[in-house]
């Protein structure tokens, strides 16, 4: 005797994808429910029960799908609900996924891939790592707040993988290039999860000194060092019951990524130059743009840190990889700066996006914002022609020192390098870029070594160690 095929209902308020959808699974063999709307379907399982599968819609008239989602799971909380949506951001893909969704599928989908779905869920073989998404519809609002976006289908995976982790207590590692905004995944992780009511605090690993970056993240006790008058509250203890975001982990000196393994692994420190055993609850979620892999090979990174902090890696694609989303991103930029600038609104010529769609954009999205708050300033008329756009991005080029000239040269020297086979190739380039920035810095500073310290962001005996008796500054 055969076995009875699965029940599938779909709840859509538009005919057609209803239609679509239902005729798709009836050809692969399923039994399948048609609803226009939230009463319908939830009348029909009062009288007949649950289905084996449901796919609704987000946004219907009366109850939306996520109110339904809600209704479904107080009645038959074992019930996979696939949630499909348009609009495919975080706090779409987040809010149904903390509702229990099983599922979000992004419209427009395949309808192989839909099916290909259904058959995953009523085998209880979902992973959750399937990319069943396709071209997205985007929202015509122009949200300026500082948000991730993109309708790409890399960045709907990001999102789905965001919605789905914000309600896992787990450490994440975000890796991508600079400029690609690992910080607002950590963010858009934080403000989904269970946690967003406490506190989110982010720290640049890269940007404080070594001798102080220990007590940044576990604060210290007066008089615990010189200069020390009184105690401080360190990072791990402002983000107790919340979230914490080590960016440039890779950075890290050895000594801290000892002491930060232990708090990762039982939750407790002591403050530099103190006795008293402090305990947190605190996420961490890490960040880098360098391959950690290799730094464990060089020795440089505890591969027991990167086991505790790789839990799950969530991997944010260069500008370059995503370039369809530059215009969206551009449109947001532009008129979050003319909102700051309590400016007419601003828009781009036709002309103007084609120039921006062909640039590579080394510098990511960060690169892009910095570019449209230029125009936002610089261009005379409400139409940003590709006129403005060279001169913007020219003037971009004087501003940055030409910042993307030296990596260029810089890339060009390694490459050179690594086709000679030359060895010591990265202590080299380490030891001429800080002699540089040494030099200048004590040029800028007329000799003074305490000011040249202050304005490179480190102690003054470090600077005197690093330039050593009798340096001959580099010309």
């Amino acid at each position: 005797m055969s076995a009875r095929p699965s029940t599938v209902w779909v709840v859509d308020d538009d005919r057609s994808v209803r239609f679509v959808l239902a005729t798709a699974l009836r050809e692969a063999g399923y039994r399948v429910d048609e609803f226009g709307g939230s009463a319908d379907a939830l009348a029909a399982m009062a009288e007949r029960g649950a289905p084996d599968l449901l796919f609704t819609d987000v946004r219907m008239p009366g109850d939306g799908g996520l109110v339904l989602l809600d209704k479904l799971k107080a009645q038959a909380p074992q019930l996979p609900v696939v949630v499909m949506s348009a609009y495919t951001d975080v706090a779409s893909t987040a809010g149904a996924f903390r509702g229990g969704a099983h599922e979000f599928l992004s419209k427009p989908f395949d309808l192989d891939d839909a099916v290909a779905l259904a058959a995953r869920v009523l085998e209880g073989t979902t992973t959750g790592d399937e990319d069943v998404a396709t071209a997205a519809s985007v929202s015509a609002d122009v949200d300026t707040a500082p948000t991730l976006v993109g309708s790409t289908v890399a960045m709907r995976t990001l999102f789905r993988a965001i919605g789905r982790l914000a309600q896992a207590p787990l450490s994440v590692l975000v890796t991508g290039e600079t400029g690609t905004g690992k910080e607002l995944v950590a963010r858009a992780l934080h403000r989904e999860s269970p946690r967003a009511g406490k506190p989110f605090v982010a720290l640049n690993t890269a940007a404080i000194p070594s001798e102080l970056l220990e007590s940044e993240l576990f604060g210290h006790e007066a008089g615990a060092f010189t200069g020390a008058s009184k105690r401080h509250i360190g990072r791990f203890e402002q983000a107790d019951g919340g979230t914490l975001f080590l960016d440039e982990i890779g950075d890290m000196p050895l000594p801290l990524q000892t002491r930060l393994l232990r708090v990762l692994a039982e939750g407790e420190f002591f403050r530099v130059g103190g006795r008293e055993l402090i305990r947190v609850d605190v996420r961490v979620i890490a960040a880098t743009h360098q391959h950690l892999e290799l730094l464990v090979a060089d020795g440089r990174f505890r591969a027991d840190l990167l086991h505790r902090l790789d839990v799950v890696r969530l991997r944010l694609p260069p500008l370059r990889e995503r370039v369809e989303d530059v215009p969206q991103l551009a449109e947001r930029f532009l008129a979050a700066a003319a909102a700051r600038f309590d400016a007419p609104p601003k828009r781009f010529a036709r002309t103007a996006l084609e120039r921006l769609l062909a640039h590579t954009w080394p510098g990511n999205v960060r690169e892009l914002e910095n570019l449209c708050w230029r125009l936002a300033a610089l261009a005379p008329a409400d139409t940003v022609t590709a006129a403005d756009l060279d001169a913007a991005m020219a003037t971009g080029t004087a501003v940055q020192g030409g910042a993307t000239g030296w990596e260029a040269a810089l890339a060009t020297w390694t490459r050179a390098e690594l086709d000679a086979g030359a060895p010591g190739i990265l202590e080299r380039a380490r030891e001429t870029l800080e002699g540089v920035l040494l030099d200048v810095a004590m040029e800028r500073s007329g000799g003074r070594r305490s000011e040249a310290a202050a304005r490179l962001g480190l102690g003054r005996n470090t600077l005197s160690r690093k330039l050593g008796p009798g340096r001959t500054p580099r010309t």
